[in-house]
């Protein structure tokens, strides 16, 4: 019987086929969350089958972003519009995105892999574990050289942390290679990956990263780890 007191347990008819893995993709507006999808679109299609899963508060942007990419057929391809803060859906909440991931699986399963991106918030932005068996945390140089050094758990405690548009660096007068260092002295071991859509041996390391936790998750040995809640906050209302 359902736990009305547990809005993550979730109730849907069992498959019978193996769970795609789900990965989910965070971090603030703008650092490029719908490209890493894209990317990892056009490099793991062509061997796994895949879906996905994007978040924004009122619009379908980033679904409509991706389908005009054609990166998977558009059909594979679901938008959830949470109508509230970004992480409510992705943390507080997770039935919605849920219910996309599982039906994306009955229909085109049995699925390699589901991507889920956040709407976008701030750098306290995590997944339930109930919904992402692992989480890319995605900042980007543009957002400057220090934000490494403001943590949160999306930056110290996600399975990878991507430090996007290492491209841009000249132009915004920031340094990769200290970004990387103070990632890494944040993260305890956890990997760090400087990455930019137009390096392609960067792009080979994140697709690389994505199928070692495919064999993990496959074998049974992969266990979500929870980045830990967010830290409290509030929004103003006029």
């Amino acid at each position: 019987m359902p736990d009305t007191q547990n809005p993550n347990q979730h109730f849907h008819e069992p498959l019978n086929q193996p769970r795609a893995l789900r990965i989910g993709v965070a971090g603030p507006v703008g650092t490029g969350k719908s490209s890493i999808l894209a990317t990892l679109c056009r490099t793991l299609a062509g061997e796994l089958s895949m879906a996905v899963v994007t978040n924004d508060i009122y619009t379908d942007e980033d679904a409509r972003f991706l389908r005009s990419a054609g990166v998977l057929p558009t059909e594979r391809i679901r938008a959830v519009e949470t109508g509230a803060c970004p992480h409510t859906a992705i943390r507080d909440d997770v039935s919605a995105n849920l219910d996309a991931v599982e039906d994306l699986e009955e229909a085109y399963g049995p699925l390699d892999l589901v991507l889920v991106e956040s709407g976008g918030d701030n750098l306290t932005a995590t997944f339930s574990p109930a919904l992402a068996d692992a989480q890319i945390f995605c900042i980007d140089v543009a957002g400057g050289g220090d934000v490494a050094r403001k943590g949160g758990p999306g930056i110290t405690r996600a399975d990878l942390l991507v430090i996007n548009k290492t491209d841009l660096a000249p132009h915004v007068e920031v340094d990769v290679a200290g970004m990387v260092t103070d990632s890494e002295s944040v993260r305890g071991g956890l990997p760090v990956l400087a990455l930019s859509k137009h390096d392609p041996s960067s792009v080979a390391e994140l697709a690389d990263w994505v199928r070692s936790v495919l064999a993990r998750h496959r074998a049974g040995s992969h266990v979500p780890a929870d980045p830990g809640p967010m830290a409290p906050h509030s929004h103003p209302h006029p």
